[in-house]
């Protein structure tokens, strides 16, 4: 894997920022060794316009929060708020309305590429919750 440790540090802070925001089939991908210009693709989508845009809203403020605070060097796309491109040179994060991620499969494009593994935090705590709970007499 070519993901350095800081490009990884910035995925899956937006990676858990787009989770927070209910965004759908997230992946990062490591195409470190294909491209030059980043280490890592962010891909996340949104059945609306609106959830796209807060979704963007809140990777941004997630890494503004960093210890090493992150800002975009680009930002792409968002008038229409249908695909949404932040460069963080590091990573580049693809906001996408769903018919957008299924047209352009941007998954499939890179499809040889390792993904680098993000889980939700949000999914961990409630498997531990349940597992936890105390069964019913």
């Amino acid at each position: 894997m070519t993901v350095s440790d800081r490009a990884h540090e910035l995925a899956t802070a937006a990676a858990q920022a787009a989770a927070d925001k209910k965004a759908q089939d997230i992946v990062i991908i490591d195409v470190g060794d294909q491209l030059a210009i980043t280490d890592a693709f962010l891909l996340a989508s949104a059945p609306n316009e609106r959830q796209v845009l807060a979704i963007v809203d809140a990777i941004e403020e997630r890494l503004l929060e960093l210890p090493e605070k992150a800002k975009p060097v680009r930002r792409e796309g968002e008038r229409g708020g249908r695909w949404v491109l932040l460069d963080y040179v590091d990573i580049v994060v693809h906001v996408q309305h769903t018919e957008e991620r299924e047209f352009y499969a941007l998954d499939r494009l890179w499809k040889d590429c390792p993904t680098v593994p993000f889980v939700d935090r949000d999914l961990v705590e409630a498997d531990a919750t349940a597992g936890s709970a105390a069964p019913a007499e």
